[in-house]
């Protein structure tokens, strides 16, 4: 069994925002690396059979109010995206292809870049010049990221990664996997760490 934690995350979601600045420390602080992988949310909620937040006026009211709130509390800077929500398909394709072709790790900040740009600075991480800017900070070529926007392969690749998690039981994001235990959402990452620390201390 990989000791790797998995994290199941779509650009768009504030919580997957939240849980990203997280998740790395405590990996770190309990010798565990994490794997990130992007994933769609409507394919999810289409296979779990359920609406996606905005679209039920109810629950998006009070996710609005939770989503600062919960951000407010653990001091992570804060900002709703101009025009949320959108379908964001670019960075996904993007991080897939560079996952294969540089490397998880320089995928990984390529992930953390946009979140943080996004959520915290209100940029537009679906307009594809953005990205390659991000990614060209990182040492990507920016002709070479656009391309891989465009390519058949690749938008293959990151729509199997959503039937992927599918498989794994994965139906909304964050979601968390370690030591095949599955958790959902930024408020399970204390409970996480419980996991994580049994462990350690029983090795």
């Amino acid at each position: 069994m990989s000791r790797d934690i998995a994290f199941y995350f779509d650009f768009v979601s504030p919580y997957a925002y939240l849980a990203a600045s997280r998740i790395e420390r405590l990996a770190a602080a309990h010798g565990r690396q994490v794997r990130w992988q992007p994933v769609l949310m409507t394919v999810l909620s289409k296979a779990a059979g359920t609406q996606l937040t905005p679209f039920v006026p109810m629950k998006w009211d009070y996710v609005r109010r939770d989503v600062a709130r919960s951000a407010r509390l653990a001091g992570i800077p804060f900002h709703w995206p101009p025009g949320f929500p959108k379908l964001l398909l670019a960075p996904g394709r993007a991080m897939t292809w560079l996952a294969t072709t540089h490397g998880e790790d320089t995928a990984a900040a390529f992930a953390r870049t946009c979140l943080t740009a996004y959520f915290g600075d209100g940029v537009d991480i679906e307009d594809r010049e953005v990205l390659a800017g991000i990614a060209a900070r990182l040492g990507v070529e920016r002709a070479a990221l656009l391309a891989a926007l465009e390519d058949e392969a690749v938008k293959a690749a990151f729509r199997q990664a959503s039937e992927d998690a599918i498989a794994q039981g994965v139906f909304g994001v964050p979601f968390m996997i370690v030591d095949g235990e599955p958790f959902w959402g930024f408020d399970r990452l204390d409970q996480l760490e419980l996991v994580l620390r049994g462990t350690r201390e029983a090795a």
